[in-house]
């Protein structure tokens, strides 16, 4: 084990151009991926933490289901719509960073949604009696309890976070593995295991992690700022 980690800071000091392209590539489709899932997922699992309405069951049973959508499945809707063939063939974007990040969307916004979902509903009830007691209106509600919940949705954004860096099933379908364009460390560690360079994958495997440690530790950092 400590030979694949010496070999994995080696690669990194390395300077190898290509490596450095897959570890930007990756970083950048991970995190605008998962702020635009939490911008769309954040505010309406709070809305729907928040409120009480006909259908919330039937609402969060839904959200829940689409939390376990295959990659694949996800990935294929994304290259139906953008292939040639597609109502948004036009735009050119199947095998991009943009149809990676939006097959990631579709995968992570549930997840978001149905987490903060799940956390604000503990909430919402003591705040709602305080809210109409106070007589706040029900925007400034969710916002609110958005910040009632911040270091608890927190750990609910890297936890989209950790399905966007890890993903390889949906990138590799619409983003196809092209070098130096739409090539990611787990579709580049898939790739060097199908070669059989499995030391060089494992090498890979750890810089991911390394990455993904990094930036969950920024993230903590900043969790225990706004306690």
């Amino acid at each position: 084990m400590i030979d694949y980690i010496k070999q994995a800071f080696s690669l990194l000091l390395s300077g190898d151009s290509e490596l450095w392209q897959i570890i930007g590539v990756t970083v950048r489709m991970s995190l605008l991926s998962t702020l635009i899932s939490c911008l769309i997922g954040l505010p309406l699992g709070v809305a729907a933490g928040r409120a009480e309405f006909r259908g919330k069951g039937l609402f969060v049973r839904i959200t829940n289901t689409f939390m376990g959508l295959p990659p694949v499945v996800a990935g294929l809707i994304v290259f139906m719509f953008l292939s040639r063939s597609g109502p948004f063939g036009s735009l050119k974007l199947l095998f991009s960073v943009t149809a990676m990040v939006i097959a990631q969307v579709i995968l992570i916004t549930p997840i978001v949604t149905g987490l903060s979902t799940s956390v604000s509903s503990a909430r919402a009830g003591r705040l709602r009696e305080t809210a109409v007691g106070l007589g706040i209106g029900r925007l400034k509600q969710v916002l609110l309890l958005l910040s009632e919940c911040r270091t608890q949705l927190i750990s609910v954004a890297l936890t989209g976070f950790g399905r966007a860096i890890s993903e390889v099933g949906a990138v590799q379908l619409v983003g196809g593995n092209v070098q130096f364009k739409t090539r990611v460390m787990t579709t580049a560690i898939m790739l060097e295991t199908n070669k059989g360079n499995f030391e060089f994958a494992i090498a890979l495997g750890i810089i991911l992690l390394l990455l993904a440690f990094i930036v969950i530790s920024v993230a903590y950092a900043m969790q225990e700022k706004i306690k």
